[in-house]
């Protein structure tokens, strides 16, 4: 238990800045944090290589995340409110939050894992389970999306 707590808190704050971008508000961020967390701790006995464990981790967080977004956008296509006017962000956060809200879920997740996770292309493919061409170039048509995104503002 107390290893598993000072692996934890050595990377829970980079654990939570990708929830949170990845998410895009504070509660869904510390729901898949907290239920990521509760999920490695009851597997943490099988993991072989301790020395993986912000890797493996963050893979759980991944798929946490991806399938809160599921659930949420069942819920929402099935409430079919009408969209709100847009508001400008006041704070940075709110301004990069809305930013990469304009990506795709995969786009986003990938930006989010290399900017604030601090993955590097290689250990994203391992990650999601993809050809790291696949990732880098996905990554570099995000980057331009923002890039392009980012002009056009006022």
């Amino acid at each position: 238990m107390e290893y598993f707590m000072e692996l934890y808190e050595e990377i829970y704050q980079d654990m939570y800045r990708m929830a949170y971008y990845y998410m895009g508000n504070t509660q869904d961020a510390e729901d898949a944090v907290q239920e990521t967390a509760l999920t490695a701790y009851e597997h943490f006995g099988r993991l072989k290589n301790k020395d993986a464990f912000r890797p493996w981790i963050f893979k759980i967080l991944v798929n946490r995340c991806k399938k809160s977004l599921k659930r949420r956008s069942r819920r929402e296509s099935l409430k079919e409110e009408p969209k709100t006017a847009y508001e400008p962000s006041l704070t940075a956060q709110a301004e990069m939050r809305e930013l990469l809200g304009k990506l795709e879920d995969e786009e986003r997740l990938i930006v989010s894992l290399a900017v604030f996770g601090g993955y590097r292309g290689e250990d994203i493919a391992r990650l999601l389970n993809k050809n790291h061409s696949t990732v880098r170039s996905k990554y570099r048509r995000a980057l331009k999306k923002l890039e392009a995104e980012l002009m056009e503002s006022p």
